[in-house]
Order: structure tokens, then C-alpha cells, then sequence
């Protein structure tokens, strides 16, 4: 860990108290800072308040006071989620404070080489997958960042022995100054997150943050299919490492076979081969398609992110293809939870819109029975229409959504839509969900939880949702 000297005797305000607000409250507090923690919550709900004021740091819960930003305020640490529009930022931008995020300190601190990962889809998966990898080759990575453990607790644990592999949203990258990965990785770039950003160009320009302080010893790894992501070469003084579906490279990672347009399947690639070809010209063969332990087309991709990824980092590609077959997911991302009389069962509880269910859909060849609905946000869900057509045999509704995509599902040509009541519980509507699901499938079926929605219409969270699946299934 290395000593943050530069902000001893410094005022510092961190925004929002959170498992990340904490930890670089005590990280400061360490470093000699003069440290309040202010949280808009009322104290009850601050249960992480006590902790902090028991090392001797100010802790101010709700609300924003007036004079919380002030002229003798040297730094403002916001939690990500908060939007830049709330007072205490408001008055920081207003008299040139500095406002960043926990990710900008946890760099200081930091004595192991980072790979920043970063995306609008796939980031999770990408960064367990890189992990795995790291771990299988003999070195030593710690994975943490927006996938779980704040950055700045596992910086704190880390040595240069260790390679520090970090998943990183938008808001996160909006708050730096100085960090600089020593990879980079950007694996796609959509229209997300646009409420908070106001609109893409703020939201590309956040995600572009990874690659600001990046200088030519570093690597950037590119999703060279992606062209938003390909417009930001003319901005990147890193190596450049793409990684590309549609087109063979003169240096990087690519499949064995032209793309052929149209194609929306895992299935369509299962005959190509992931392919890295180095620098000086030499090809080396990673895996097959067919043998990459997650199905979907847009897993390959992340597949191939994550080999780029390992391959900067120096591990050697004939090293990957075990990992890369064996790894068999994240929970509540299209994870396989079991098979039972010849039906397979899959928890996809992480996709939230349409898009997500989209690329589930497209990620098998088996017939599917597809149980969704959630909260409603007012989305009419007729994107689906085309992804359900001649994969779907069934639709198990449930949720604010369920009749909107039940009609979506009509018109799709499903013949079998069950909407499913409210029981006393939600644990009890999703159960009778899957046991209306199971009636409807048959041997070589997937059931296929995939709900195209959010969850708080019924459940807390998205992992809450995906786990009580899971337990219903495996009571079968």
C-alpha cells in the first residue's frame, strides 16, 4: 500500500456513506486527512455512521447542510450514483473543488498494476472471466471494483506482486483525474445510464476516462466492431490491442473465418476458432467457439476481451483455452442452474431491459420456455417480438409488465401465455412461475428466466429475484 501523503492535513468531504463511502473515509482518515462523511439519509438508516465516528471522523447524516462546501474545502469524494445536479457538487463545481470518486484515491493507494475493464454490457462477466484466467496462469489477481469489493479496500490489501482487476461503470470514471490502468479495456459502448449523463456524448466521454492518462508502455484493449468505441482511436496513446468478430487482424484477436452479416447465434460460429495473431505476424489458435464454456455470441466476444486482456498482461495464449472452457458464468448472468428430466435451466435474473433478454434468447438453439415481467417503466417490450419468434414455444408472465409482454408475446405467434396471479408473496408468485414453466416444457426445452425488466415491483433486488428461482428449481 502505498502512503497518501498528498492529502494529509487536507479537508475532505466524502458524499455518501455506502460500502465504497466508508472504506475511503477510513482510507483518508489514515492518510492524515481532515474527513466528513455527509449522507442525505436520516441516521437510522446509516448504520455504517458509528463505525466512522468511532476512528474520529465527522459523520453528518440527513441531509446536505449549507455550509458542508465551502472555500476551505480541498476535496469532494462522491459515491458514483450520486447525480452531479445535487447542491453539495453543485457548490464544489462552483468554486473549483475538485469532485471525484473513490476509484480516483484507490489509484493513489494502489502498489499493483490495474486492468480497468469497462462497457455498457458484458463488464461483470469480462472481469470474472479475466480473473479466472489470471488465476489458472499462477499469477495473482484481486478482483473487485463495481463488481463488489470497493477498489479502495482491495488496493489497500494489494502488493505489486498482484495484478488488480477492476470492473468500472460511467459514473465511476466520470469522478477521476490521474488514474491511469496500465490495460484498459472497452468491450462495447450503447445508449445506457443517459438520465444520469445527460446525454451520450457525456456518457462516451466517462467511459473514455479509462484511457486519458494511459501513455505508449500501457495497452489498450478495443472492441474493434464496436464504432463508437473505434472512433476514440485517435485519442488513445496506449498500444492498441483490438479484438474483433467481423474482420481478421494484422495484430490482435479475431475469429478464424469472416463474419457472416446476419448472424445472431452462438450456433453460426461453433466451426471458427479464436485466433491472436502478435505483433511480428505469428498466429497462435486459443479455442474453438463451440468449446468457450458460455453460449451466446455476445460471450465470445467477451471471451475474446478477456484473452486480449490476459495476453497484455504477458500470459502466454496457449494457456487460456482451459479457463475459457471450464468457466461457466456469474450468477444471475444466463447461469446455468441445473437439468432435470431432460429440461435445462437457466437464471438470467441480471437482465433488466430488453436488450439483455434479447441476447439471451439469441443464445440457444433449444426451444424455450421464457418466464418474465417486472417492474413497469414504459417500455411496450415489442423489440422482443423478432428474438421470440421461432425460439420461444411459451411465455410465463408475471410482474407491472406481464401484459404488455404478453401481447408483445402474441404477436410474436406464442400460442401458450400464461399470466401468472400475485400470491401472498413474490417468493410464491415466481415459484408458481417455474411450476407453470415446467408444465409447459419438455425433454431438450430450456426454462429460461430472463425478465426484460427490473425487479423492485416485487423484489428488492435483481440477485434476490435470481436466487429464489433458483431455489424453486432445484426443489423440483
Amino acid at each position: 500500500m502505498k502512503q497518501l501523503d498528498e492529502y494529509r492535513d487536507q479537508n475532505i468531504v466524502v458524499l455518501g456513506l455506502a460500502r465504497s463511502g466508508v472504506q475511503v473515509a477510513k482510507v483518508l482518515h489514515q492518510a492524515g486527512a481532515k474527513v466528513i462523511v455527509n449522507d442525505q439519509k436520516e441516521r437510522q438508516q446509516c448504520p455504517e455512521a458509528s463505525e466512522l465516528e468511532a476512528l474520529g471522523i465527522s459523520v453528518i447524516c440527513g441531509g446536505h447542510p449549507d455550509d458542508l462546501i465551502h472555500e476551505g474545502v480541498n476535496l469532494l469524494v462522491k459515491n458514483p450514483g450520486i447525480p452531479y445536479k445535487v447542491q453539495p457538487i453543485q457548490q464544489a463545481l462552483e468554486l473549483g473543488i475538485p469532485v471525484v470518486t473513490e476509484v480516483e484515491i484507490a489509484y493513489h493507494l494502489c502498489e499493483a498494476p490495474i486492468i480497468g475493464i469497462t462497457g455498457s454490457n458484458g463488464k461483470t462477466t469480462t472481469t470474472t472471466w479475466v480473473g479466472r484466467l489470471f488465476e489458472s496462469a499462477g499469477l495473482a489477481p484481486i478482483v473487485a471494483g463495481n463488481i463488489g469489493t470497493p477498489l479502495s479496500e482491495a488496493a489497500a490489501h494489494a502488493t505489486a506482486d498482484h495484478w488488480m482487476v477492476v470492473e468500472l461503470s460511467s459514473f465511476q470514471l466520470k469522478g477521476t483525474q490521474r488514474f491511469r490502468p496500465r490495460i484498459a479495456a472497452l468491450l462495447n459502448l450503447t445508449e445506457t445510464h443517459l438520465d444520469y449523463h445527460g446525454g451520450m456524448d457525456d456518457y462516451v466521454s466517462s467511459k473514455a476516462k479509462l484511457f486519458a492518462n494511459q501513455t505508449a508502455e500501457d495497452t489498450a484493449v478495443l472492441n474493434w466492431d464496436d464504432p463508437v468505441c473505434r472512433g476514440l482511436v485517435p485519442y488513445i496513446k496506449a498500444q492498441i490491442l483490438p479484438f474483433s468478430m467481423s474482420e481478421s487482424l494484422r495484430a490482435g484477436v479475431y475469429l478464424s473465418s469472416p463474419y457472416v452479416s446476419g448472424a445472431t447465434e452462438q450456433g453460426e460460429d461453433d466451426d471458427r476458432t479464436i485466433i491472436y495473431t502478435d505483433a511480428q505476424g505469428f498466429t497462435h489458435e486459443i479455442i474453438r467457439v463451440e468449446n468457450i464454456g458460455l453460449p451466446g455470441r455476445f460471450n465470445v466476444q467477451n471471451a475474446m476481451a478477456a484473452c486480449a486482456i490476459a495476453i497484455a498482461a504477458g500470459i502466454a495464449p496457449e494457456r487460456l483455452e482451459a479457463e475459457l472452457a471450464s468457466f461457466r458464468g456469474v450468477e444471475h448472468r444466463l447461469e446455468f442452474v441445473k437439468e432435470h428430466n431432460g429440461i435445462s435451466y437457466y437464471n438470467n435474473s441480471k437482465a433488466t431491459n430488453s436488450k439483455a433478454t434479447i441476447m439471451a434468447l439469441t443464445s440457444f438453439k433449444q426451444p424455450i420456455v421464457l418466464i418474465a415481467g417486472g417492474l413497469d417503466r414504459g417500455a411496450d417490450y415489442e423489440d422482443l417480438i423478432s428474438s421470440m419468434q421461432g425460439r420461444v414455444k411459451a411465455a410465463v408472465l408475471l410482474g407491472e409488465t406481464k401484459e404488455k409482454i404478453a401481447n408483445a408475446a402474441a404477436k410474436a405467434g406464442l400460442k401458450d401465455i400464461i399470466l401468472v396471479d400475485n400470491e401472498d408473496d413474490a417468493a410464491s408468485t415466481l415459484t408458481s412461475a417455474v411450476e407453470q414453466a415446467v408444465r409447459l416444457a419438455n425433454p431438450g426445452d430450456i426454462v429460461l428466466l430472463s425478465p426484460a425488466c427490473a425487479s423492485w415491483d416485487m423484489f428488492p433486488t435483481f440477485e434476490v429475484r435470481g436466487r429464489i428461482f433458483k431455489e424453486a428449481v432445484h426443489n423440483l
